[in-house]
C-alpha cells in the first residue's frame, strides 16, 4: 500500500461547534482501536494527566492566577473527547477578560489574559490529530491572542518565520526586559511532542530572560503550528533547523553569535540533539525529560496510544506500516557523535517513554564536555519525586547551567545522581 501523505489545508477556518464529537479523521493505529476504551477509563480514574503533567507544564508559564483555571479544568476533563471543549470555553473567557480589559485602560490585566487565552487555545489543539477545521481555528485564535499579549508585553516579542528545507517554521522571538543595547546570549528553545513554542517563555518571572538571554522559541519541523502548515517531521529537516535557527540569529544585532546554545524538552531532546549535531555555531545543549530510544518502541507501542497517534500527524503519515518503518529512521546514532558542545542532560531513573540506557549511550557518544543529572524514582517527567524536590530544581539547574557554559565557564564531565533525600552522588563520566 502506498504511503498516504497529509497535506494540510491553509484556507481559513470558521469557528465550528464544540457540542459534537467528529469522528477521527485522521491518522489511526492498531492500539488505538484495540485500547481507546482504556483511555477514557484512565482518565476518569486518574484525571486528565493520565499520560504526563500536561495540567502542569501548561500552567506553570502562567503564574498563580491560572490555577483556578486549572483546578476547574481538571474536574471538568473525565474523558478525551472533552478536551477540546473544556479548553476552548477557558480560552474564550480569558479573552473575553482581556478585551474588556483593553478597552477599559488596563493594559497589565489584558496582557496577562491574552497570554493565558493564548496558551488555552493552544491546548484545545493538542487531542487533534489532524488539520481539520477545529484544529485550523484553535491555531488561528491562538496566534491572534498571542499576538495582541506581545504588543503588551513587558519585553519586546516579534514574530519570526524561518526557512529550512521543508518550508518555513514558526517562532517567537524574546529580548530580556530592559534591553537597552549590547550583545547578547541566546537559546533556542524546543517544545516537546505535546507543547508548542508559546510556553517556552513565561508570562512573569521567565527563567532565560531573567537571566539576560534571548529566546527564539520555535515549533520546529513537525511540532504544532508547523503541522498546521505543513512542515512535517523529517530527519533532513531537523539535520537543517539549527543551522537555519543560528543564521537567522546571527543576523540579529542584538545576539552574541559566539553565545548561542539550544534547549530540549522531552522529544524536543531528540530533536535539540539532532540540530546541535548539525550545526557548531550551537555552543550548549541542554535536555530535560529525555526521548533518545533509537527507533522509539517504548513511547509508540508500550505508552499511550495518543503518542503513536500524535507523532504520524506531525510526520505526515496516516499508512501505520509505512510509519514504522520511518521510525527506524529516527535516532541519534551516527549524528551525537558530531557534537564538541557542552551538553548538560536531566533524565528520570524510571523514564517509561525512554529506558535511561539510552541516554546513557547518547552521552558516552557526545564528544564534548557532558553532565547527566539522574533524578532518582522519577519517571519521564523529571520532577514531582523527593530528588527533585530536596535536591537541584531542575528548570533552574538547566538555566544557570546554560547561563554559565554561555559566558564561558567550564566544568568536569560527570554523572550526577540525585538520592531521594536531595542529596547528589558525583562520579567522573566514563
Amino acid at each position: 500500500m502506498a504511503t498516504k501523505k497529509r497535506v494540510p489545508s491553509r484556507k481559513p477556518a470558521p469557528a465550528v461547534p464544540t457540542d459534537v464529537t467528529p469522528v477521527h479523521g485522521g491518522p489511526v493505529t492498531r492500539r488505538w482501536i484495540e485500547q481507546r476504551w482504556t483511555i477514557d477509563n484512565t482518565i476518569r480514574s486518574v484525571g486528565m494527566d493520565w499520560d504526563q503533567p500536561r495540567s502542569i507544564y501548561l500552567s506553570s508559564p502562567m503564574g498563580a492566577e491560572a490555577n483556578a483555571d486549572f483546578a476547574g479544568i481538571r474536574q471538568r476533563i473525565t474523558k478525551l473527547a472533552d478536551a477540546s471543549p473544556v479548553f476552548e470555553s477557558v480560552a474564550k473567557r480569558r479573552e473575553a477578560r482581556a478585551v474588556a480589559a483593553e478597552r477599559n485602560g488596563d493594559n497589565i490585566t489584558a496582557r496577562d489574559n491574552y497570554f493565558m487565552a493564548s496558551i488555552h487555545w493552544g491546548a484545545a489543539q493538542w487531542p487533534i490529530d489532524e488539520n481539520d477545521a477545529k484544529n485550523l481555528f484553535y491555531n488561528a485564535k491562538k496566534r491572534e491572542c498571542f499576538s495582541k499579549y506581545a504588543k503588551l508585553s513587558d519585553h519586546r516579542v516579534e514574530e519570526v518565520w524561518i526557512k529550512v528545507p521543508g518550508g518555513r517554521i514558526p517562532a517567537w522571538f524574546h529580548l530580556p526586559p530592559g534591553y537597552r543595547g549590547g550583545r547578547l546570549p541566546a537559546v533556542i528553545a524546543v517544545p516537546g511532542m505535546d507543547s508548542f513554542k508559546e510556553i517556552s517563555v513565561a508570562l512573569n518571572g521567565d527563567r532565560w530572560l531573567s537571566r539576560g538571554i534571548a529566546v527564539l522559541a520555535i515549533d520546529g519541523p513537525g511540532q504544532y503550528e508547523s503541522a498546521v502548515v505543513g512542515v512535517p517531521v523529517t530527519m533532513e529537516d531537523w539535520m537543517a533547523t539549527g543551522t537555519a535557527c543560528v543564521d537567522w540569529l546571527n543576523k540579529r544585532r542584538e545576539i552574541d553569535p559566539d553565545r548561542i546554545g539550544i534547549n530540549g524538552l522531552s522529544f524536543g531532546t531528540f530533536f535539540a540533539t539532532i540540530a546541535a549535531a548539525h550545526e557548531p555555531r550551537i555552543r550548549a545543549v541542554s535536555a530535560t525529560s529525555v526521548c533518545h530510544e533509537p527507533g522509539f518502541h517504548s513511547i509508540f507501542e508500550e505508552a499511550s496510544p495518543t503518542f503513536k497517534m500524535r507523532f504520524m500527524y506531525m510526520s505526515g503519515y496516516t499508512d501505520e506500516a509505512e510509519f514504522d518503518a520511518f521510525c527506524k529512521t529516527l535516532t541519534w546514532e551516527g549524528h551525537a557523535q558530531k557534537i564538541r558542545a557542552p551538553y548538560l542532560c536531566l533524565a528520570g531513573e524510571w523514564d517509561e517513554l525512554s529506558p535511561l540506557k539510552n541516554t546513557e549511550a547518547l552521552m558516552r557518544a557526545v564528544r564534548g564536555k557532558k553532565r547527566l543529572v539522574v533524578y532518582q524514582e522519577s519517571r519521564h517527567s523529571v520532577g514531582n519525586v523527593p530528588a527533585a524536590n530536596l535536591g537541584p530544581f531542575p528548570p533552574t539547574l538547566v538555566a544557570d547551567w546554560m547561563a554559565a557554559t554561555l559566558n564561558g565557564k567550564s566544568f568536569q564531565s560527570e554523572k550526577w545522581v540525585v538520592q531521594p533525600s536531595g542529596n547528589i552522588v558525583k562520579t567522573p563520566f566514563k
